[in-house]
């Protein structure tokens, strides 16, 4: 973490999936896109991820900056 607190510069990434995803209503999302970013470096033995889910935003990005500019680094 860099000295003001921030995860520094983040880029989006994204994966897109052609695999219908059933969902708990019973219907079915044929495929779908899925946007996220990713701070830090994976262990080894690949235990300090952390998902976070915020659909309440709509928006993917949580924590850093797009640009050095940017006065919002998240949420």
């Amino acid at each position: 973490m860099s000295e003001n607190n921030s995860v520094g510069l983040v880029a989006p990434q994204s994966a897109h999936f052609d695999t219908p995803l059933a969902l708990k209503s019973g219907d079915v999302l044929p495929q779908f896109h899925l946007t996220y970013e990713t701070y830090g470096e994976l262990n080894a033995d690949r235990s300090n991820a952390v998902l976070v889910c915020h659909a309440l935003s709509g928006n993917h990005h949580v924590a850093g900056k797009y640009k050095e500019t940017d006065k919002s680094a998240g949420w």
